[in-house]
């Protein structure tokens, strides 16, 4: 194992807990160097926006104390966050398990268009990364 393959197993771990400590179950965890896709069933008492601050101020805090990734500079501003049917579960699941693969094919920006026409999200690109 890589030290950023095990830096990433570290991180995802650390997420998986905070994600537990709101209640919300944890489906999969999964990303690339500039992005990460969690799967997972948010409990109706959190927000979406309080759940990414929560989970983007604890890893920040990870990685600047245990220096895993030595060249974070912290997150982006934004978040993405797409709901989907419950049996669209395991597509999902798999999607995330193959991230490298996918992105060896579509970089994170067309990715992130697709998802927001998939969903007719109105979106001006000059503001997507």
């Amino acid at each position: 194992m890589t030290m950023v393959e095990s830096g990433q197993e570290r991180l995802y771990k650390y997420m998986w807990g905070i994600l537990k400590n709101q209640n919300c179950h944890l489906y999969r965890i999964g990303g690339v160097e500039d992005h990460i896709h969690i799967v997972s069933h948010i409990h109706p008492a959190i927000s979406v926006a309080s759940l990414v601050q929560n989970i983007k101020l604890g890893a920040s805090d990870l990685i600047r104390n245990e220096n895993i990734f030595p060249n974070f500079n912290g997150w982006q501003e934004g978040y993405g966050a797409f709901t989907y049917s419950i049996s669209a579960k395991n597509n999902l699941i798999e999607y995330v398990k193959n991230q490298k693969k996918h992105h060896g094919i579509v970089n994170s920006k067309d990715e992130l268009i697709g998802l927001l026409k998939e969903h007719e999200i109105e979106f001006n690109e000059k503001y997507l990364l």
